[in-house]
């Protein structure tokens, strides 16, 4: 189907699916398709498949034919976009970013269940409220998330990237929240580390993180719209030591966390038993290792006690 000739909300999915045969498998085709349509017309995705005949105007038949131009480069559609959801809220994505991946929300969901479940630290019970700090924020999707769902706790997160901070920054008025965004590198802390003297006045409750954890041979097993687009400084790690991050991350969470205290990775599915095992070896406690919606394991959650 040529492109000129889309009319209907079935005519681009019909487009898309052809365009893209080449780079994208039809589950991922048909995802791609529907979050440009709902962006581009404004449909709730119900709408989008409710109505598959409502013909399009003019100026939204030549974005669409634009996007897909552009999504045959490899380029990803949100970047395309400039825009994606997360945890059910809206955030500006480019490529000084991470897309924000569906697995990432289980982690979030995850420390979302265990506030109020957990023992941490004070003496007679539960914690109700304190601080979060999320390491290698990105665009600030999981910071932005806990706050948004966990508002009394006080939340910062740190990233090396000037420009990722400023897009989170963007996010978190977006979203309407605060959130204190600082600019540091995890495996060189300054001493005191800088969150100390802006955000937080005592230790740490929760530390999150989704640091970079691929190795260059998972980047030949990956599609090109990440490893041409994404960028590298958040992807990335040696393959002699591919566990770095983990490592100075819990360095610092051994130190920071209060008594009871907990700590959640997203990681790298190959390496899920060398995670418990460091963090085993450096003092964690009551550490758990929980596969996601794909089976695959890719979080895990530990404690100081």
């Amino acid at each position: 189907m040529l492109l000129c000739s889309m009319k209907t909300i079935k005519d681009v999915f019909d487009a898309f699916k052809t365009g893209l045969a080449i780079l994208y498998d039809a589950r991922e085709t048909e995802a791609i398709t529907l979050l440009a349509i709902t962006e581009i017309t404004g449909f709730s995705k119900a709408k989008v498949k409710a109505f598959p005949e409502h013909e399009l105007t003019e100026p939204q038949v030549n974005t669409f034919d634009n996007i897909i131009i552009q999504l045959k480069t490899g380029k990803p559609i949100q970047y395309i976009l400039g825009v994606t959801e997360f945890y059910g809220l809206p955030f500006k994505v480019n490529p000084s970013v991470l897309i924000p991946r569906p697995e990432t929300e289980e982690l979030v969901e995850w420390v979302i269940a265990s506030v109020g479940v957990e023992q941490l630290a004070v003496g007679s019970g539960q914690v109700a409220a304190g601080n979060i700090l999320d390491i290698g924020t990105g665009s600030g999707c999981i910071a932005i998330s806990l706050k948004k769902n966990l508002p009394q706790f006080n939340v910062a997160a740190i990233d090396i990237s000037e420009t990722a901070l400023q897009t989170a920054k963007e996010n978190a008025k977006l979203n309407n929240v605060n959130v204190d965004f600082i600019n540091a590198d995890i495996l060189h802390p300054q001493k005191p580390f800088g969150f100390h003297l802006s955000a937080f006045t005592s230790k740490i409750e929760i530390i999150i993180s989704n640091p970079p954890y691929v190795t260059l041979y998972d980047k030949t097993q990956m599609h090109a719209n990440v490893t041409d687009f994404e960028p590298h400084t958040a992807l990335f790690v040696p393959e002699d030591d591919p566990l770095v991050f983990y490592k100075a991350i819990a360095d610092f969470a051994a130190d920071n966390l209060t008594l009871g205290g907990l700590l959640f990775f997203e990681i790298n599915e190959s390496y899920g038993e060398e995670v418990v095992q460091l963090l085993s070896d450096k003092g964690f406690k009551n550490i758990e290792l929980r596969k996601d919606m794909n089976g695959r394991d890719r979080m895990v959650k530990a404690q100081i006690v």
